[in-house]
């Protein structure tokens, strides 16, 4: 009895240490301006999904802060995200961890975040218009690495480029805008910065 009890002690200790090791492990590989993409649990994750045929609905930068991890994005106001909490609010804590191709100098990094930082408390933009006053994810992320880095992580596209023809697309284009939608305004989707050639996945 004693014997069994010492044993099942033994298996949860070295179970708990395998997850710590396997996490410091993990984060070792992480770098300060990857990039970082999940499929948002939001009301309009599955708009974006389908307006741009992508599974990944939301993303942000992994920065390195104080000797933990965050992720700055740009939700309800911009703001940094415990990496973990971030990771578990996505649907069933998937994700996909990307890197510029040519890893980035501390200086750069810095240059990087400093930048992405000034949008920090903006509110968030669900009109997804070009101009600074709101902001949302993936247009935090490609203006910080174009105005800090002069890197320009993928095309940029207008409204009219995406497929709004779903009905909930529709709906939700209708509710935004009403009968004036935006079709030349300047976006740029979490789908194009993921498919970015630019890119290498890390994790």
């Amino acid at each position: 009895m004693m014997y069994s009890m010492y044993r099942q002690q033994i298996i949860i200790f070295l179970t708990l240490l395998l997850s710590v090791f396997s996490s410091s492990l993990w984060a070792q590989n992480l770098q300060t301006g990857d990039i970082i993409f999940h499929t948002s649990r939001s009301a309009q994750s599955a708009v974006i999904q389908k307006a741009t045929h992508s599974p990944y609905s939301h993303m942000g930068l992994i920065v390195q802060k104080n000797h933990q991890w965050w992720v700055l994005e740009a939700v309800q106001p911009v703001k940094y995200t415990p990496l973990k909490t971030w990771i578990a609010r996505g649907v069933k804590g998937h994700y996909v961890v990307k890197r510029y191709h040519k890893n980035l100098t501390t200086v750069q990094q810095q240059r990087l975040i400093q930048t992405a930082e000034r949008s920090l408390g903006k509110p968030y933009d669900l009109y997804f218009a070009w101009d600074d006053q709101a902001i949302y994810c993936s247009e935090i992320v490609w203006k910080a690495y174009q105005h800090a880095l002069g890197i320009q992580l993928a095309p940029l596209q207008k409204l009219q480029d995406f497929d709004l023809s779903d009905v909930k697309v529709k709906v939700l284009m209708q509710q935004r805008y009403g009968k004036h939608i935006p079709l030349q305004e300047t976006v740029i989707a979490p789908q194009a910065i993921f498919a970015s050639k630019q890119l290498r996945v890390v994790k």
